[in-house]
């Protein structure tokens, strides 16, 4: 992509998006993608820190497996508001306010959550604590896109999913020094409270070094304004034309209303259905298997805390190895290519594990850590990314919004109806059921050929009208 311009001519938009899509990432683009990831590994350490301790917490309120599973659903309805509202917001307000919303909320509802005395208190603050975690991942993938230049964006952004394993990990790390000071009943506390340290750093991190989207500045803001935020960030001389400068005056930056009808009209229309179809299949895949990974490692390997905590950790580090796997080859092999190859993985893992794996422990821990794996290098990692590249600047919050709110539908049936049909029918004949899942989304993603990676979405006519 050459190297980086001394200067900048500024003539219209366009040169700015160029500029970004053809520069590497300068070192505080590279602070500022890195405090987006940041906040997604404080997003999944929300989602996953109330699993390893969910057998102390069921003992401690009394909990059928109904209300389990509607207590870990909630947390993604709240996803699902979040994402919904705060795709559009953030196209809307700029990315960089609702960063710091929505982190100020899930400071808040962590440590709610940690001193919930009952169970009604729990289920409020882990739905405040979901809708901060759905408001920062739309957030937090549009920035990562927005400063990573063409060649490097479906790599960057797929760094999310590796992000999310590790923080599963951590939550099992984080649990053992309370396991071993005879905390059993507490862990869960301990791990949820924790979450609300890691969002503060996080939150005093993107005050003082996070600035705003270039794109989104060049998109609703003036020219002039958006080339100080390229000075800022790439530390290069930028100059905007008198006569550029007149045509994007504040009163004259586009004001018109975005609805999300406008990623259903023309060419994103196709987009949209197979990013929403791999975002939910990936989602209730995972959610269902890899959220309960501490309750499989106890069915597994035997009751008590150590186990569960033990499987969260080394299970989770599948997940990482193949989130980094597929980012790595995300620019060579595209979203969609690595989407498929993770979908056989996954299929093939639960049949597995349905029929075979109850034969012995050893065939049952590898397979249910290929099917993490195969998950993470596929579908896992790639639809958000789907989400996110197939829409330029202008409809990528509501791109990635959408997408996680269809995220969230599946995250709720995953949660709910896991512990649910567990109860039912046992283990292996969830997992056969739940091979289901991974299977549709393979054929979706063979029927619909849409590759975003490579794609200049900024510089195609635009596929929508406005409202």
């Amino acid at each position: 992509m050459g190297t980086m311009q001394a200067q900048l001519e500024v003539r219209s938009r366009r040169d700015i998006v160029n500029f970004i899509n053809a520069n590497p990432v300068s070192r505080p683009g590279l602070k500022i993608i890195l405090l987006a990831l940041a906040g997604v590994f404080v997003d999944a350490y929300d989602f996953t820190s109330i699993g390893i301790g969910t057998a102390q917490l069921q003992q401690q309120f009394g909990l059928s497996a109904v209300q389990l599973g509607s207590l870990t659903a909630i947390m993604a309805v709240g996803s699902l508001l979040g994402a919904i509202f705060g795709g559009y917001y953030t196209d809307k307000f700029g990315r960089n306010k609702m960063f710091l919303i929505d982190l100020f909320l899930m400071v808040f509802a962590a440590f709610g959550a940690a001193l919930s005395p009952n169970f009604a208190t729990l289920v409020f603050f882990r739905l405040l604590m979901g809708i901060g975690v759905g408001l920062d991942i739309p957030v937090a993938l549009s920035f990562i896109a927005e400063y990573s230049n063409m060649r490097k964006k479906g790599a960057n952004v797929t760094l999310w999913c590796p992000l999310w394993f590790s923080a599963a990990s951590v939550t099992g790390l984080i649990a053992l020094p309370f396991y071993f000071l005879n905390q059993h009943e507490y862990i869960w506390r301990w791990s949820v409270g924790l979450g609300g340290v890691f969002a503060l750093i996080v939150l005093f991190l993107r005050y003082f070094y996070m600035n705003e989207s270039p794109l989104w500045a060049a998109q609703h803001l003036t020219l002039e304004e958006s080339a100080k935020v390229i000075r800022q960030t790439y530390n290069i001389e930028v100059n905007v034309q008198p006569q550029a400068a007149v045509k994007t005056s504040a009163a004259q930056v586009s004001k018109e209303k975005l609805s999300y009808k406008a990623i259903f009209q023309g060419k994103y229309k196709l987009r949209t259905v197979l990013a929403s179809i791999i975002t939910f299949t990936q989602s209730m895949e995972y959610f269902a298997v890899g959220f309960y990974i501490p309750t499989i490692s106890t069915i597994l390997f035997g009751k008590g805390v150590i186990y569960a905590i033990t499987g969260t950790i080394v299970f989770n580090l599948f997940g990482a190895l193949g989130g980094f796997v597929g980012s790595s080859l995300n620019t060579r092999w595209g979203v969609r290519k690595l989407s498929i190859i993770g979908y056989v993985v996954a299929t093939l893992g639960l049949i597995c594990m349905g029929t075979v794996g109850n034969s012995y422990i050893g065939i049952s821990a590898v397979l249910l850590a290929a099917f993490i794996f195969g998950h993470a290098f596929g579908p896992g990692s790639q639809g958000m990314t789907m989400a996110t590249l197939s829409y330029p600047t202008e409809l990528r919050g509501l791109g990635t919004g959408f997408g996680q709110g269809i995220t969230r539908v599946g995250s709720v049936l995953g949660f709910f109806l896991f512990p649910v049909v567990l109860a039912a029918v046992g283990l292996y004949n969830t997992l056969l059921l739940l091979a289901i899942v991974p299977f549709l989304g393979l054929v979706a993603t063979l029927l619909i050929k849409w590759e975003p990676v490579g794609q200049d979405v900024e510089n195609e006519e635009a596929g929508f009208t406005k409202a």
